[in-house]
């Protein structure tokens, strides 16, 4: 195959490939490398001899992902940093770009219980539960059996069900919680704040190296940190609606530039969770153009 058809080849899978490997690893820009890194391998290789080439991409893939997990739980000292993945921001007034992205989304609570699991765990959940990969394929990339496979993919499937994960359906009052609690925080009525909160809410806040980040659970304390968001964010700051994650969603904006990316996770009238990425570094690293 001559290098002008194995990149048309290769481009076809593209999007299939950065779904796997965004899934695995919650960072759009590490899953990019992981992408490329794909490529790179596929040009070196004998590829007339790749029958299915996009069952080995993805074998690929997954490979190059498990490194990279591996690698970033060796670098963690820390195991109570607070992480927010990265988020997927879009318009809300996408049109059919809406639909395809709610086919394809996977929400910011399911990608912070996914980063709790070992990286075999998640593989092999990642690769079976979303992607339907066999488990005798799966089994050769984290270097276990086919029963062990199973095994790490049960437990991980178990961690999963026992989070609250699946937002409600209805966008529209997904929407009408999240504006519920931003007027309660704008006008700082503490009891409004907690009247839209589940009981059992979780907020995490990543601010990256600038530090403070933090991680509360139980309405009250969420509430509080509301407040204090809002009193941190005034002064000519702005709220943008958008889409996080296929959810709604809202993008602080402080003078022209985004200072937060705030995704919602809204399970039975209630915000069950509330995950607010404000690393000023990632958030350079985000396209939200989209938004203009």
């Amino acid at each position: 195959m001559n290098d002008d058809l194995l990149a048309r080849s290769f481009e076809t899978h593209r999007s299939h490939l950065r779904s796997v490997a965004y899934r695995m690893l919650g960072s759009l820009s590490e899953a990019e490398d992981a992408v490329q890194e794909s490529w790179l391998r596929l040009s070196r290789s004998d590829s007339a001899a790749v029958e299915n080439l996009g069952g080995w991409l993805t074998t690929v893939v997954g490979r190059v992902c498990l490194d990279m997990l591996r690698s970033r739980k060796a670098r963690r000292e820390e195991p109570w940093d607070v992480v927010v993945p990265d988020p997927i921001v879009s318009r809300e007034d996408a049109g059919p770009e809406h639909e395809a992205l709610m086919a394809d989304s996977v929400g910011l609570a399911l990608l912070v219980v996914l980063d709790t699991l070992t990286p075999g765990e998640r593989l092999a959940f990642v690769l079976r539960d979303m992607f339907a990969m066999p488990f005798e394929e799966i089994a050769p990339i984290v270097g276990r059996s086919e029963a062990a496979t199973r095994q790490l993919a049960s437990r991980a499937r178990r961690r999963v069900q026992g989070a609250p994960v699946a937002p409600d359906p209805d966008l529209a009052r997904q929407r009408e919680v999240v504006e519920a609690f931003l007027a309660a925080a704008r006008g700082g009525d503490f009891d409004a704040l907690v009247s839209v909160l589940d009981p059992e809410v979780v907020l995490r806040a990543d601010r990256g190296a600038a530090g403070d980040s933090v991680e509360v659970h139980g309405p009250a304390a969420v509430a509080d940190q509301a407040l204090t968001f809002s009193r941190l964010g005034a002064g000519g700051g702005t709220v943008r609606r958008a889409l996080v994650n296929g959810a709604a969603g809202v993008v602080g904006i402080r003078e022209g530039r985004p200072f937060s990316v705030l995704g919602f996770t809204v399970a039975g009238g209630r915000i069950v969770e509330i995950d607010i990425l404000a690393d000023p570094e990632r958030l350079s690293r985000l396209d939200l153009a989209v938004l203009d």
